[in-house]
């Protein structure tokens, strides 16, 4: 069973959000608010593509370099639970255990090269 002691950031995607909220053309048109988001890159994407996102998570409260340095101390933790349940995972647009890792790291890289950006216009 996969189990963590805490809660650990592990940020998604625009499109992984799309795909896992069904989210329209039209739903984009539209205010979203982000409840629990962490270092999500979903807030930075969507508003380069204009849409008008506020996220709220209680990460923020952190600095860059602190939420950075968690993500660091956890990515591996999270890899190696995930890789001892590969089995119970159902893999579709991710194809393998590294390639969630990749996704994952990549989208909270964006997630924090946006984040003093996005506090600044109190979209997080």
């Amino acid at each position: 069973m996969f189990t963590l002691e805490q809660v650990v950031p592990w940020g998604r995607s625009f499109d992984e959000y799309q795909g896992m909220f069904a989210l329209s053309h039209e739903d984009l048109t539209l205010r979203i608010v982000g409840c629990g988001d962490g270092p999500a890159s979903f807030n930075a994407e969507a508003t380069r593509r204009g849409v008008r996102v506020v996220s709220c998570d209680p990460i923020y409260r952190f600095g860059m370099n602190e939420i950075r340095k968690r993500i660091d101390e956890t990515g591996k933790e999270i890899l190696s639970e995930v890789r001892r349940n590969v089995d119970e995972f159902v893999w579709t647009t991710i194809r393998s255990v590294d390639n969630l890792y990749e996704v994952r790291m990549k989208a909270m890289g964006e997630f924090l090269k946006d984040f003093k950006t996005g506090k600044n216009e109190a979209r997080t």
